[in-house]
């Protein structure tokens, strides 16, 4: 099972038991704002605002927020500019990080993120020096009780989906990115359960990372993704499931 699988399963779970409705709620916001900026504010043609306000609906995000949201994406009402910024760097025992935020601060939001790899073991690189280590794909995490593998497959490969990986507890689906959204939508259709969906930065390779690197590699992750202004990390890690497990608990 890859580091990244693990990373989404168990994230998902915490994220679950912790009900950190706030913070859902501030990223995706500036998600459906930022989505709706670039594509326009229709949903059914803007397949990024469209699964931005699926996500913000899966968490009762209320319906005003949302309208709010777009609008202000959209100019109809007035709101902070901001904009989207991919942050690179290396964490402990050299794990490759891509960092994507929403900002409506630069300097502000640089700074901190730049901390926040110092305090945990890691530093921020240049911008190319670890984006080449991953390619965007459709990702699809789905819990291997939840489906027959060899249905899975067909529903997914018939929908354009590019490959299924058995990683144990979970199959993982991958798509080209346009295809993503036929994929999980051929999914839902016959009642499969999803851990996670999302079009994300892959990695090609993977840094087995264990003991006291491991822990910090987790920390520095959590620490990101706590951060307001970030929106998704990627990471080239492979941890075991376990000890993954044992440095959430």
């Amino acid at each position: 099972m890859s580091g990244h699988s693990k990373w989404h399963s168990i994230k998902h779970k915490k994220a679950a038991i912790d009900s950190k409705r706030g913070r859902a709620f501030t990223k995706l916001i500036k998600e459906i704002t930022i989505a709706a900026r670039i594509g326009g504010g229709d949903p059914e043609g803007n397949p990024r605002l469209r699964k931005a306000i699926s996500d913000a609906k899966g968490v009762n995000m209320p319906v005003d927020n949302i309208k709010r949201a777009v609008m202000k994406g959209t100019g109809d009402l007035e709101g902070g500019q901001l904009e989207e910024i991919t942050y690179e760097g290396y964490g402990p025992a050299g794990v490759a990080l891509l960092v994507e935020v929403v900002t409506d601060n630069r300097n502000r939001t640089v700074s901190e993120i730049r901390h926040v790899f110092s305090k945990n073991g890691g530093n921020m690189g240049e911008a190319g020096s670890v984006a080449w280590m991953f390619n965007k794909k459709g990702y699809i995490i789905v819990d291997s009780s939840k489906a027959d593998e060899e249905t899975l497959m067909s529903i997914a490969i018939d929908a354009g989906a590019d490959d299924l990986r058995n990683e144990g507890s979970t199959y993982e689906i991958y798509t080209a990115p346009e295809s993503f959204e036929s994929v999980l939508e051929a999914i839902k259709a016959k009642a499969i359960e999803t851990v996670s969906a999302e079009v994300a930065m892959i990695p090609q390779t993977y840094v087995k990372v264990e003991g006291k690197a491991a822990q910090q590699v987790v920390k520095l992750m959590e620490a990101l993704d706590e951060h307001d202004d970030v929106q998704h990390v990627h990471a080239n890690f492979d941890i075991e499931e376990a000890e993954l497990a044992e440095a959430f608990s």
